[in-house]
């Protein structure tokens, strides 16, 4: 179904160059950061060609042994992989519809997303009123965006920012549901988010964390939750854990894993859902992850 995807906030965040371990550039900059998407997959090779060799991610090996795993980094996010896991489906349909990237400038970046054998989904991703030429919409006078779909079916949003320093950073995660100014609220709550005042001209609202926007788009059907389906789950990045999930514990939210250490990564982690059926991991110490 076509959606007008107007009134975008754009982030202009501060780029930091990326290094050999893997990071999260914004970690020290709150209490509860974005940290990471978990997809499930069959074929590493064509998450590489996309996420790194096409949108220019690094590919970041951690953990040592039988625990190595690859994963692949952008500023401001982690991408991590289930390897040998076949998703149920792909992203469209779920409560986590889309991730969102920011580039100065989307033509070369399309162009590019085509040439390496990838479909690009812009005239189905916005309503038949907005012009879209080259693949590329323009969504408002000074917005214009891109839809993807990349491995395994994850559909893929790049928004145009054309005074930011870096190639390409974590823009937002967009959430899609029949209740979604409650779900705005809840992340709000739940994760400390700003709720952002509500755009007359945009078809969702937003929340706010450090480097990342949650938008929240009313779905006119059901959706499903994430677990089992190319993005399986999200990811938190919150100082002081284990404290977080006894707060979270004391308001009646369920943790479906509780605080748990990876000595093997030097990491702590827990899992819970929101409401709609979103799988989220909790983590602490992303920001120094080797």
């Amino acid at each position: 179904m076509k959606r007008l995807l107007t009134g975008t906030a754009l982030a202009i965040l501060l780029f930091v160059p990326a290094v050999a371990s893997a990071q999260i550039l914004v970690a020290g900059e709150g209490a509860v950061v974005y940290g990471h998407h978990h997809l499930n997959t069959t074929n590493m090779d064509a998450q590489k060609k996309f996420y790194a060799d096409t949108l220019g991610g690094s590919v970041v090996k951690i953990g040592s042994g039988d625990r190595q795993q690859e994963i692949i980094q952008f500023p401001n996010v982690l991408i991590f992989f289930r390897p040998m896991q076949a998703p149920t489906g792909g992203s469209i349909g779920t409560t986590l519809n889309h991730i969102g990237f920011s580039v100065p400038d989307l033509r070369p970046l399309v162009a590019k997303i085509k040439a390496n054998g990838f479909k690009m989904i812009t005239a189905d991703s916005v309503a038949a009123n907005v012009k879209v030429a080259g693949d590329i919409a323009a969504a408002s006078p000074t917005t214009n965006l891109a839809f993807a779909l990349g491995p395994e079916d994850v559909k893929v949003e790049f928004v145009e920012v054309k005074s930011q320093k870096a190639p390409i950073q974590l823009h937002h995660i967009h959430f899609f549901g029949q209740m979604n100014t409650e779900m705005q609220a809840w992340y709000a709550k739940t994760f400390g988010a700003t709720m952002l005042p509500a755009n007359p001209g945009s078809a969702f609202v937003q929340d706010q964390l450090p480097g990342v926007f949650l938008n929240f788009t009313p779905s006119p059907t059901p959706t499903v939750g994430t677990t089992g389906r190319s993005i399986d789950h999200i990811g938190f990045e919150i100082k002081n854990l284990e404290a977080f999930t006894k707060k979270l514990e004391a308001q009646g939210i369920k943790l479906d894993r509780p605080y748990t250490k990876v000595p093997q990564l030097g990491i702590a982690i827990a899992f819970i859902k929101d409401p709609w059926g979103t799988n989220i991991e909790m983590t602490e110490g992303l920001a120094g992850l080797k």
